[in-house]
């Protein structure tokens, strides 16, 4: 199973829901590394080895993170400025 394609394709996809569902950058990262996991596996480029197939989807999955976080996350200098208090 958890060499199979198809399964990393859709399991990317259910990540990328649940990401929708839960904002915050934390389950994108996991669902480009397992879209790129099942990617790498279909064209055969990926063996089948469970060690390797863990081993780039973490690396995978750790480098579209960091990417997304250096690309979306607020930069050096922005400052959030709040207009309305919540006590009020």
């Amino acid at each position: 199973m958890w060499t199979t394609w198809w399964v990393w394709i859709v399991g990317g996809f259910a990540l990328g829901v649940l990401e929708v569902l839960v904002p915050g950058y934390i389950f994108l990262g996991f669902a480009v590394g397992a879209v790129l996991t099942g990617i790498l596996l279909g064209t055969g480029l990926l063996g089948s080895s469970f060690t390797v197939t863990m081993l780039i989807f973490s690396l995978a999955s750790l480098a579209a993170w960091y990417l997304l976080r250096a690309t979306l996350s607020r930069h050096e200098g922005q400052v959030k400025i709040w207009h309305k208090d919540v006590n009020d």
